[in-house]
């Protein structure tokens, strides 16, 4: 009797702990289907999808194994839809035929000015970048530039450089021309028209505040909600740099469905990390990004470590196609 009330015991300790593990998979996997962004907390799990995708499979197959068929079957079935929008990140999409000027943009966070300028500079150099989006950007780190050579390699930029972390720029190997892309946001977002030889095109330095501060998501919503659609009949767009946000947030979800494309998703490399920076916790996630207009094949994208910040660079390339 003592032996059966023992197993008993423990099987209903582990089928509590299954239920509570399955009802924190559930509801995490809920918030991201229904786009709810709710609090900074909310939001810090949803960046955190990838993980919790692979966790749920992990958890619906071990409750089959032990025979919690209802927790296994529900968490799996939730798991399932969640493979469904996580996994294409890793897999090529189909190349749209383009002609027009290839261009390739790089994109980096610099860390309130203690990136290594040299670095940055001979990633600008290596992968042969023509327009560099710069985030964190302050008055030191413009004269660390001015030292490594930057403007020996592109020549023309539009900086806002302050001191902290709200600075930002653009620096570009064609003339480009100020522009207001965004309404007033709480970081500095540099945007510019570049004038490139066979068309133009906008970039906009994106930096919204980040959604987890002890103030609120509020700031971050209303950051990304100004971040401007493409224009059909415009000029080609294209957004670069730290959104704050992955590819699970409703955020940038909205962009995506408003014209642009992830340019890493388009090639196979969605699911590739860029924050935070040889470190593993907070687990590294997507928070960098460019997105460019949806006319525009995009052929290669990478990330490059920089020494000094906590972000990976971004760095793609891609046709702008001819009016």
């Amino acid at each position: 009797m003592v032996d059966i009330e023992e197993r008993r015991t423990r099987r209903g300790g582990t089928t509590f702990l299954l239920v509570v593990a399955a009802i924190a998979f559930v509801l995490a996997g809920v918030t991201r289907l229904l786009g709810i962004d709710g609090s900074r907390h909310m939001l810090a799990t949803t960046a955190l999808t990838p993980y919790v995708t692979a966790a749920g499979v992990v958890l619906g197959a071990l409750a089959l194994l032990l025979r919690r068929w209802v927790v296994g079957l529900v968490t799996l079935l939730v798991a399932v839809v969640l493979v469904a929008a996580v996994a294409p990140r890793a897999f090529p999409d189909s190349r749209p035929v383009g002609v027009g000027q290839d261009v390739t943009v790089m994109a980096a966070n610099l860390l309130v000015g203690r990136a290594d300028a040299e670095a940055v500079v001979a990633a600008v150099k290596a992968h042969d970048v023509d327009v560099l989006a710069l985030q964190e950007l302050t008055p030191d780190m413009v004269r660390d530039f001015e030292r490594a050579g930057l403007a020996r390699v592109l020549p023309y930029r539009h900086f806002l450089d302050e001191p902290g972390g709200s600075g930002s720029g653009i620096a570009s190997r064609y003339p480009l021309f100020p522009r207001t892309l965004t309404p007033p946001s709480s970081l500095r977002q540099a945007g510019a028209l570049v004038d490139l030889p066979g068309d133009d095109m906008e970039v906009l330095s994106v930096h919204p505040m980040p959604p987890v501060i002890d103030a609120g998501p509020e700031r971050w919503q209303r950051d990304m909600a100004g971040l401007p659609t493409r224009e059909i009949n415009g000029p080609v767009r294209v957004l670069a740099g730290d959104f704050n946000a992955t590819l699970d947030h409703v955020g940038l979800r909205r962009l995506l469905g408003d014209g642009y494309v992830d340019a890493a998703d388009q090639v196979g490399e969605g699911l590739n990390p860029t924050w935070p920076s040889g470190a593993l916790w907070p687990p590294p996630v997507t928070i960098d990004h460019v997105l460019v207009d949806s006319r525009c094949p995009v052929d290669t994208f990478r990330v490059v470590d920089i020494p000094g910040t906590d972000h990976r660079a971004v760095v793609t390339r891609f046709v702008v196609p001819a009016r």
